[in-house]
Formats: structure tokens, sequence, C-alpha cells
């Protein structure tokens, strides 16, 4: 076996090839030089820019999409969320987080999501125009996901967004999504509507129902912006991405614009939801074990919409036993299943609106109507 480190076995190289191999490299080397020479070498001094080619006129979706980005872009706002410094004698306010929102009209009334600026002690809206202004929580609505800020810009920073309907929206259809992801000021995404009537939970854990699903990329900061038609019209409120990663998986959720509309008018009187009810307590947890499907109510308040209306609750028997109260199967035509289902649909009508409620009753379907009271 050779030891391959033994000066003993080393060959050596005559002297003779040596010179030949010498002599190649350097004709070679010569011929590449001159080569080059001939050429003009790799530089050229007089070199100049290429000469454009004419593009033509854009296509007809791209100035569309630029013209809707353009018009509706003023009307998108920068929210940065604050918190306090507390080992600061000043107790200073600190930047947090950051999110999107739109203007809502010209009395100052910004919109966002309400998980944008949880558990912060305020928030500073930068308008399109890169004014910034310190803004006032006016209400929230934590089931729904949204907030309404009001900032004291003059009327002539305000771009109100234009406002359409989540009512006739079909899968398919393209939509715009413009927001801040990472930070990054009027981002311009686009994609089409995957599906409708999804259901999210909100930070509450109630279910949010009717909620666009979109492939336009949604990433953290785009929460609060308005999800677009064609048309420049808000059709929804930017909400939650499905992502594994942190990042857009290209599944992106939205607040329907129906929803909005019938919530942030409340929000803007009142400071929250004034949410219609029946005035009663329900238990889904008996009502699973039980097997039973549909809302079961254990109690209804005195004096309540339900007790007007006839509705019973869980009671005892003279002999003691424990009667079951009545299952709420259905409301205006809409199936009930649970609780969520329940109030979902509830929050589709008005205090004072006067309902059908289908029941279950000692085994037989019955039908009452109720005239909805409000909730506090």
């Amino acid at each position: 076996m050779p030891v391959l480190n033994d000066p003993q076995q080393r060959s050596t190289v005559p002297a003779s090839r040596w010179r030949f191999w010498f002599a190649l490299t350097l004709i070679v080397g010569l011929v590449w030089l001159l080569g080059n020479r001939q050429r003009g070498g790799m530089r050229d001094p007089d070199a100049v820019p290429r000469a454009v080619t004419p593009r033509g006129d854009l296509a007809a979706d791209e100035r569309a999409t630029i013209d809707l980005f353009r018009a509706v872009s003023p009307s998108v706002v920068y929210i940065t969320t604050l918190t306090r410094d507390i080992f600061s004698l000043n107790l200073l306010e600190m930047p947090q987080g950051s999110g999107s929102g739109f203007v809502w009209d010209q009395d100052g009334h910004i919109i966002t999501n309400f998980h944008v600026i949880q558990g912060t002690s305020g928030a500073r809206v930068t308008l399109a125009d890169h004014s910034v202004w310190d803004a006032q929580l006016v209400g929230i609505a934590p089931d729904q996901d949204l907030a309404v800020l009001y900032i004291s810009a003059l009327k002539s920073h305000l771009q109100p967004i234009p406002v359409g309907t989540s009512a006739d929206l079909l899968v398919g259809q393209k939509v715009f999504a413009i927001g801040n992801p990472f930070g990054l000021d009027q981002t311009l995404t686009t994609g089409i509507i995957s599906a409708l009537g999804r259901e999210i939970r909100a930070v509450t854990g109630r279910t949010i129902a009717g909620m666009i699903q979109t492939d336009a990329a949604i990433n953290p900061g785009n929460s609060g912006g308005p999800l677009l038609d064609s048309s420049g019209r808000l059709i929804g409120v930017n909400t939650a991405i499905y992502s594994p990663s942190g990042v857009s998986a290209g599944i992106g959720f939205a607040v329907p614009m129906d929803t909005v509309n019938r919530v942030v008018p409340q929000l803007i009187r009142h400071g929250r939801i004034i949410r219609p009810g029946l005035g009663v307590r329900i238990d889904d947890t008996t009502a699973r074990r039980l097997g039973l499907k549909g809302a079961l109510i254990i109690q209804v308040d005195k004096g309540s919409a339900a007790e007007a209306a006839g509705l019973r609750g869980m009671r005892h028997d003279a002999s003691g036993r424990l009667l079951l109260g009545d299952v709420v199967v259905g409301i205006a035509a809409e199936v009930v299943e649970s609780s969520g289902d329940l109030m979902n649909i509830l929050d589709k009508h008005a205090v004072g609106e006067t309902i059908m409620v289908a029941i279950m009753r000692d085994g037989e379907r019955r039908t009452v109507q109720v005239t909805l009271q409000a909730l506090q």
C-alpha cells in the first residue's frame, strides 16, 4: 500500500516537460490577449444607454386598477397604536403596533378593527397627506371586530370612502385591498372573492358570520383596511388571515359591508351596539349533553319580550322534577342550531321589530311572535 507522503515514492517530472507546459500556457495567454485587443476589450468608452422601446397604451384593466387606487387611497389611513411606558416618570406613550383604517365621514370618524386598538392606551392616525392626528376612541364592537376612532382634522383633509354593499357579491369577482402590511403604507393588492358566508371567531370567542374570503394578499398591518370591489366601493373590512407561517397564504377574511353599515352608526351614536334580543338565558352545554339542536332557554327574564310572548325556561313541576325549557330552532325563517346562530340572526334585526320565533316544546314545534327588546 503506497504512502502518499513518503518522499522515497515521489516521482520527478523531467525538465523538458516543464518547458513544454510553460510554452503552451504562454501561447494561450498571448492568443487571448490579442483576441480581446482586436475586439476592443471588455470595456467600451463609447457605451451609451439603449433606446427605449415605445410601450403603447396601458391595458384597460391596468388603467382601471390605477384609477381605482388613485381615487380611493386618499381615504385609507395608517394607524399607530400606543402604550404607556410604566418605567418612565412621565408615563410616556410609546408606539406599540400598527394597522390600517379608513375615513368614514367628514366629521372625522375613522373605522378599523377592534383587535388593532385592543389593549392600547391610545392611537395616532396618519392620513394619506401624511398629516398625523391624535385619535380618540368613539366605540367598539368586539363581537364584530370593529372600532370607531375620531380625529379632529379639517374636512378638507378627510375624504370619506365610497360605500357599497356585500349583499350581491359573487364568488370570482375582482377585489382590491389597500392597507399598511408590515408598516408599508398605501399598499395595493388584488385578487378575487374566493368564498362567501365564511365563519371565523372574533377575539371574544363569538363567531363572526358571513365573512368574505379573498385571495388578495393580506398580511399583518392590513387589519382594519378596506376591501373594495372593481368600482372602488367598500365591500368589507380586512380582518384576518389563515396562515401557518403568519404571512399571507392566499386566504384572507373581511367583515362584510352590510355588517359594517349596521354596526358603525350605532357605535357613533351610542359607543356600543344596542343589540336586539328576546330577554332569555341560553345554555349550549346542556343542549349538547341532551343531544338537542337549537338554543335551549334556561331562564326567561322578568318583564322581557320573551315573557310577554309566553316563552318558557327550565323549571320544576309540582313533584320537583326538572322540566326542559323551550328550544329555539328558528328565527324569521332562518335555522338556529346554537346560541351563536341565535345571536347572529338577531343582530340582523332591530329593536322593536316583531319577528316569528320557532321553538320546540314538549316534542312539538310551535311558532310565536316576539317583539325584540334592547339588551343591556
